[in-house]
């Protein structure tokens, strides 16, 4: 990954950090699920891809989804000039820094605890 992307990454991670509670579920699988779900659909929503809400789950990602890629959008103003195969790259490695940060990099033992 470019440096540029990094920063781009960096910057999204850190509006995640500071403003959305969904990547805080109390274990791995939870995250694994939201973090993917959220994500993805904010990717389509992003790159104007439909976006599958056949689950109530699917529909509750969409929601935070809808609010991410409007707040991105108004935020970044450098994400309007990318290209969708570009913006995809970038979400992406945002799911996975997301995952490193919230998930294989978290030192909460909760969230690999079986009897929790």
């Amino acid at each position: 990954m470019d440096d540029s992307r990094k920063d781009k990454v960096e910057q999204l991670v850190d509006y995640i950090m500071k403003w959305c509670l969904w990547q805080f579920h109390s274990r791995a699988w939870d995250r694994e699920k939201q973090n993917e779900g959220v994500l993805t659909k904010t990717m389509q929503l992003l790159c104007e891809e439909p976006v599958d809400c056949e689950t109530p789950a699917d529909k509750c990602y969409w929601v935070d989804a809808m609010v991410l890629a409007k707040d991105f959008k108004a935020t970044y103003p450098w994400l309007g000039a990318m290209d969708k195969k570009d913006i995809k790259l970038l979400m992406q490695d945002l799911k996975d820094r997301i995952d490193y940060l919230t998930i294989t990099g978290s030192l909460n033992k909760e969230l690999t605890d079986q009897r929790y």
